[in-house]
């Protein structure tokens, strides 16, 4: 029971900061409209708009699909943290239930576990 509160208390914890970067990530990016993203590129080859940005010589990659591209990775990869922690902290409240910690441990919540 000890490891199981642990680990599900880790995850959560790991989880919830996963979230939190991730928001804030697209927060940024959204902000900055795609120029970190691009920040490697000769920047007077770009256009002030990142999404407009074609593929230059001096960029080691494709610039024209970067923006909507990480975007999209990391809304769903911060969609799918988020319920990890959520996950987490539900086997965490398992596990303090089966320790006898908690208000609901000697009631109805040990019977429903």
């Amino acid at each position: 029971h000890w490891a199981l509160l642990s680990v599900s208390l880790l995850n959560c914890l790991l989880s919830t900061a996963c979230s939190v970067g991730l928001a804030l990530a697209i927060a940024l990016t959204v902000h900055s409209r795609g120029m970190h993203l691009v920040r490697g590129c000769d920047s007077a080859a770009l256009p002030a708009d990142a999404r407009a940005a074609i593929a230059t010589n001096d960029c080691p990659f494709n610039t024209t699909r970067i923006y909507d591209t990480a975007l999209a990775l990391w809304f769903f990869s911060m969609v799918f943290a988020a319920a990890e922690a959520v996950l987490s902290g539900r086997c965490c409240l398992v596990a303090l239930v089966f320790r006898g910690i908690g208000p609901c441990a000697r009631g109805y919540g040990k019977e429903q576990v």
